[in-house]
């Protein structure tokens, strides 16, 4: 499916429109987090400590007196640098574990089938709190942690698919013409388990902002000195019960980015798989 066509059809559906308005809002607001805030987001004043929302401070200030939109604004450069670095890492590892696992000889089948069973049992964010004992917290350990935890799951699944496509008569009678592995993987198999990558991307993407939440939250995510969604909330926790505002709003835009991806996953599976959304169409 071309480009153009896919997010036209992703359009059409409520799902898919709410995930690329929220993601399309998320984009802007890194990008324009690079070239403008409406203040400093860590410029600390007792003076201004719980300010309510006003023309000066939109969204009001915490308990230090910093800016609230600000540092929510901020925060999107964190939430899009974590996305975008943890699906580049779980896409790689998940592939170089599917291909092999799927395609190699029996021993390596084998080897990997239970390598990966034994992997995915491993918690993403013990595997993180681990990393970050050794190498100190910081933002790449959230992407190496979520890239790493979330690719053995997509290699598990792209696994899966590729053996399924890989015995098709199609396939097999490529086969037996002499085509070669590398060619029938390239302009047969990879396309036709692409849909199913596509939509665990997608997925790693969400659980990799509620990853950066939790260990920002725990004190393994980003710096102090690095504005973040869930440095905001970790920050702001033992005020709740006095200042509940200022844990709504890194709250709200942590549930509203996760719940885009998962939408944008579910509206991928159904853009990209035709049999599916005929099913749909009928049923409706």
């Amino acid at each position: 499916m071309k480009r153009g066509s896919l997010l036209r059809s992703l359009a059409r559906g409520p799902r898919g429109l709410y995930a690329l308005i929220v993601i399309g809002l998320l984009l802007a607001l890194c990008l324009l987090s690079l070239v403008w805030l409406p203040a400093d987001p860590n410029q600390a004043s007792v003076r201004d400590a719980w300010l309510p929302p006003s023309g000066a401070h939109w969204l009001g200030t915490d308990g230090s007196g910093r800016d609230l939109a600000a540092r929510l604004i901020a925060g999107s450069r964190v939430t899009v640098l974590v996305v975008l670095g943890a699906a580049i890492v779980s896409g790689l590892i998940g592939l170089a574990l599917a291909i092999p696992a799927a395609l190699g000889p029996r021993w390596v089948r084998e080897s990997l089938a239970v390598l990966i069973d034994v992997l995915i049992a491993f918690p993403t964010l013990l595997l993180a709190i681990m990393l970050a004992a050794v190498f100190g917290a910081g933002i790449a350990i959230v992407v190496a942690s979520v890239g790493v935890g979330y690719g053995i799951s997509i290699g598990r699944v792209v696994r899966a698919e590729l053996r399924q496509v890989a015995q098709e008569d199609y396939i097999l009678a490529s086969r037996a013409a002499g085509v070669g592995r590398g060619v029938i993987l390239r302009t047969h198999l990879l396309p036709n388990v692409a849909p199913v990558f596509v939509v665990q991307l997608s997925l790693s993407m969400g659980l990799a902002v509620l990853a950066e939440a939790g260990l920002s939250y725990l004190g393994f995510g980003a710096p102090p000195d690095v504005p973040s969604w869930g440095r905001m909330l970790q920050e702001t926790q033992g005020y709740i019960s006095v200042h509940p505002e200022v844990v709504l709003w890194p709250g709200l835009a942590i549930t509203v980015t996760v719940l885009a991806f998962y939408l944008l996953g579910d509206a991928l599976r159904e853009a990209m798989d035709p049999a599916l959304r005929t099913t749909r169409k009928a049923a409706g």
